[in-house]
């Protein structure tokens, strides 16, 4: 299995284990995932703690979606995992409101999405 398809995989699984925690209903499209009860779109957001390499894991977020559910009001879920077997083991998760995040440096490399990229160390959001 490919590095990306196993971070595809187990952004899945996150995503799967935050919908149950904060009682959303999928509801994908390009710039959130998820809804709230009251209608309200929700972005989940998953990294592993440390890279291969032992570095902290990031979350990587895209300005043309950020900016899209700041104007809908919308929130993020932070999932933060480490890989067990062939799963996760979820060691934090917390949901903040978009407005809420830490200053986001945006800067290139989201140019398969046409955005700019911005960068949170786990440690940022936790």
């Amino acid at each position: 299995m490919s590095r990306s398809h196993k971070a595809n995989h187990y952004g899945t699984l996150a995503e799967r284990k935050a919908v149950d925690k904060y009682r959303l209903t999928l509801d994908r499209c390009s710039w959130h995932d998820a809804k709230r009860a009251d209608g309200t779109p929700v972005e989940i957001k998953s990294a592993m703690h440390r890279h291969a390499d032992g570095q902290e894991g990031t979350f990587k977020l895209y300005d043309r979606y950020h900016d899209r559910l700041r104007e809908a009001n919308g929130w993020y879920v932070f999932v933060v995992y480490r890989v067990r077997g062939r799963g996760i083991e979820v060691l934090h998760s917390g949901m903040r409101h978009s407005s809420r995040l830490p200053t986001l440096h945006w800067h290139g490399g989201g140019s398969h999405r046409e955005a700019r990229q911005a960068k949170l160390k786990v440690g940022q959001v936790g």
